[in-house]
């Protein structure tokens, strides 16, 4: 918002000399953002003055072009020529070239002198052209930087002006104004006016502020006004899209009449365009007072006006000259022959105000936020109007606006004003707010005093009333923002003052830390980059066919995700529901740069909606939700367990002289679920497994109590070229979540004994199909309490071992607590575990 000097010294008390620095300074204080500052002069320097044509003689020059040699007078008749310098004319007449045609002898225009400076850096100095000399420049209102117009020079009679013969120019057209702007936040609506701007900077000086809608007389109805009716039969939210209504007629106007040149001016330097006198008057007093209005050629209605929502293939021409598609849930102004605008956003293009209207309807409404948010979201047409209406009007000042406009039309447009005076709908009601005493000081930290409590709050306009509970505070209206008593308490901080509250930092609650899970995922994390891991972090937007393979352990199967409704890619427009998708697409762009020895892991969420996803139910805006809604709300909340991931690919060290390094293979993989699961002392079942995306046969289901809770193991040698990722590519996901579910409140350390270990090493020769896993369970089962460990080092198929057989080597590892064990102890617990081995399975020595 751009506020010129000269408008806010209207209503508050800025010193004579403040620049908009200062001003922009002293509104950073009460929480405004300064943003930049506008000043015509600083790109704009006389000499620059009113002259009078006194003769043109037009002459063809050698190009074929037709140019005007005029001697204009730059000083009243009878007066010395007071300035001197290169090319002024002490004689107070200057002989100018000009190509412009607009004007005739004896109008006064405007002349910049040399040594003048436009903007561009564009100096005047007498140079010759066309066989004269030209000491000057007779501009147009672009040139000035005042406007668009480059056809014409300004003729200041087409302005309503008559000055006197070398008047400065600068005071004319308000060239020595300046204007500071401000960045106005979504809740301090009330800004985008000179009204509200000009409250805060009184509160922020402590100088006297004047209300402009106190200056305003509303005039009593005589006579019913425009048929207006409120129908909005689909209110977004349970609220009207329009609660208020009023409309004002003015007749026997002229449009044609100039906008006078201090409206101009000022409309220019709040960064709005001069379009035509009525317009200019509605832009003027939405900026003054923060309120929008439109105004409708009268004769051009047919009809009452309805405010009602869309119909399904309803069309609108806007004033922009667009025709315009709407919806259903678009807020409309219509009459019996249709839509005239969409409320709050922009008119249409039939009841325009032209050149040759003569009664004006003048419309000052009040319109929900969100309705019209989302029309100009939805169309795409942002407008000064809707951003004040998605930030919140004043609904109290409806008629002093319309009336405003009326005057002004009067004044300026030769209007007569007429009584006829419509207010359909009704003013809310006044919002109040108990503030408990103290409140304000525990919250903030500091000790307001009940004072200054009361004189922060009525200084924004509430009205405060002292009760036994504390104060009983009436927002004002304009400030639809403040709804609780920590709405207060933000005022009173921000109006005392920011710099008042002291800089501490709050001191942590004793007892307090990472929570149990938030411990157990730090826990994970480190032991994997301890591990040699390097820790990555992926996009969770995956494609379909990467859900459906990664997802589901079965081929063919359909996994169940959620579709991003607005996707950063249409191919990736899906949910995770596993992280190696994005493991393998960073393993795959580290190869193709070069680096080809990974291991990489991501701990993340992963997405799984069930039977219910999302909800029907929106609750209003402004209302607390009831705790069915609540439960609606979180039943539609997908599944988001926590998972870790792992994938391995190339060697797991570089090569070297002298040195082959090994490649990663499925042991790593595997290696690395046994490395979460013991850090979180968790008994991790592995067996042959069977999922689509890895390699059959080289696959491990990992379990926990019986439940599935990952894979590990090489991943499916077509899956890996599709991929353009190296063969042998590992990797694993486990479901941590279920893992920390099941890890135990105290995790106890193993025992460790200084006796000698005893080892023995046992060959066994079984079919097959005999997974190596469950005879490593049978060994375990039958080992008794003395087996420490047990491992698998070799598989043999071959020479020596019958077809349909295969000879699986374990390393079994016995120890007491209390002894050392003798070597006939040691032989007899193996022989227990082959023994079991041999029953389940049919097992048989080497």
């Amino acid at each position: 918002m751009r506020i010129p000097l000269s408008w806010l010294r209207e209503y508050a008390q800025v010193p004579a000399d403040a620049s908009a620095e200062d001003i922009m300074a002293d509104l950073v204080k009460v929480g405004l953002e300064e943003e930049d500052v506008h000043r015509p002069s600083d790109e704009l320097s006389g000499p620059i003055v009113v002259g009078q044509v006194l003769s043109l003689e037009k002459e063809v020059a050698s190009n074929g072009k037709t140019i005007n040699w005029c001697q204009v007078r730059v000083v009243p008749e009878g007066t010395e020529q007071t300035l001197t310098g290169k090319g002024i004319d002490p004689t107070g007449v200057q002989g100018i070239v000009c190509g412009a045609h607009n004007f005739v002898e004896g109008d006064k225009v405007v002349v910049t002198l040399p040594g003048a400076v436009l903007p561009g850096d564009f100096k005047i100095s007498p140079r010759k052209t066309y066989g004269h000399t030209s000491a000057g420049m007779i501009a147009s209102s672009r040139e000035l930087g005042i406007g668009d117009d480059h056809d014409g020079i300004i003729v200041l009679s087409n302005y309503g002006l008559d000055p006197e013969v070398g008047t400065d120019a600068f005071e004319l057209f308000g060239l020595d104004d300046q204007a500071a702007e401000i960045n106005v936040t979504p809740d301090r609506g009330y800004c985008f006016s000179i009204r509200g701007v000009a409250r805060e900077y009184a509160l922020a000086t402590g100088t006297s502020f004047t209300d402009p809608t106190t200056t305003v007389v509303v005039s009593e109805a005589s006579a019913a006004g425009h048929e207006v009716t409120l129908a909005d039969a689909a209110p977004i939210y349970n609220v009207p899209g329009c609660s208020r209504f009023v409309t004002r007629e003015v007749t026997g106007i002229n449009p044609s009449l100039p906008t006078p040149r201090w409206m101009a001016s000022r409309l220019q330097l709040a960064g709005m365009r001069s379009i035509s006198l009525p317009v200019d008057i509605s832009n003027y007093v939405m900026l003054e007072l923060g309120a929008p209005l439109h105004f409708y050629d009268a004769d051009k209605l047919t009809g009452g006006i309805t405010v009602r929502r869309a119909n399904a293939g309803e069309k609108l021409t806007t004033l922009d000259d667009k025709e315009r598609e709407l919806s259903t849930e678009d807020l409309l102004i219509t009459d019996e022959s249709g839509a005239l605008g969409i409320a709050g956003v922009m008119g249409g293009a039939s009841t325009e105000v032209w050149g040759t209207t003569s009664r004006v309807l003048i419309e000052a409404a009040h319109f929900d936020a969100v309705s019209i948010g989302r029309s100009r979201r939805r169309h795409k047409l942002p407008s000064e109007a809707s951003k004040r209406f998605e930030r919140g009007v004043d609904p109290h000042i409806m008629q002093v606006a319309a009336q405003r406009a009326v005057n002004l039309l009067v004044e300026l447009a030769g209007g007569t004003e007429t009584t006829n005076i419509t207010d359909a709908g009704a003013q809310p009601a006044d919002v109040q707010i108990q503030l408990p005493a103290g409140f304000a000081g525990a919250l903030i930290g500091v000790d307001y005093t009940d004072e200054q409590t009361v004189a922060a709050l009525e200084g924004i306009g509430a009205s405060v009333e002292q009760n036994s509970a504390g104060f009983l505070v009436t927002a004002p209206s304009w400030r639809p923002d403040l709804a609780i008593k920590e709405d207060l308490v933000e005022e009173v901080a921000r109006v005392v003052g920011y710099d008042k509250i002291p800089a501490t930092l709050p001191v942590a609650p004793p007892g307090r830390g990472l929570t149990r899970a938030q411990s157990q995922r730090r826990r994970l994390l480190q032991g994997l980059a301890d591990a040699g891991l390097t820790e990555i972090l992926s996009y969770p937007f995956v494609s379909e066919s990467q859900n459906n393979t990664f997802g589901a352990a079965q081929a063919g199967t359909q996994v169940k995700a959620i579709s991003l409704a607005n996707p950063i890619s249409k191919e990736f427009r899906f949910l995770r529901t596993s992280l190696l998708p994005g493991l393998l697409e960073t393993a795959r762009r580290n190869i193709g740069r070069g680096f080809r020895d990974l291991a990489l892991y991501e701990g993340g969420l992963v997405f799984l909606p069930g039977a219910q996803l999302g909800s029907s139910v929106l609750p209003p805006l402004g209302v607390k939700p009831s705790d069915e809604v609540l439960a609606e709300l979180f039943n539609g909340v997908p599944n988001q367990p926590w998972h870790l991931a792992a994938v391995f690919t190339g060697n797991e060290a570089s090569a070297a002289a002298g040195f082959a390094p090994r490649a990663w293979d499925w042991a790593d993989a595997l290696d690395a679920a046994h490395t979460v699961a013991e850090i979180l002392g968790v008994e991790l079942e592995v067996a042959q497994g069977n999922h689509q995306a890895f390699h059959p046969g080289r696959a491990a289901t990992l379990k926990v109590a019986g439940e599935v809770v990952g894979y590990a193991g090489e991943l499916h040698p077509q899956l890996l070229k599709d991929s353009d990722l190296p063969a042998r590519t590992v990797a694993m996901e486990l479901n941590a979540a279920a893992l920390m579910e099941a890890t135990p409140a105290v995790v106890v350390a193993p025992q460790l004994s200084t006796q000698p270990l005893a080892t023995q090493d046992v060959a066994l020769v079984v079919d097959q199909d005999v997974v190596a896993g469950d005879v490593l369970a049978a060994l375990r089962e039958g080992a008794g309490e003395l087996l420490e460990d047990v491992a698998l080092f070799d598989v043999y198929q071959g020479k020596g071992i019958e077809e349909g057989k295969k000879s699986l080597a374990f390393g079994l590892r016995f120890r007491a607590t209390d002894r050392t064990l003798t070597a006939d102890e040691a032989s007899e617990a193996r022989a227990a575990a082959v023994a079991v081995a041999a029953d389940k399975f049919g097992a048989t020595q080497r």
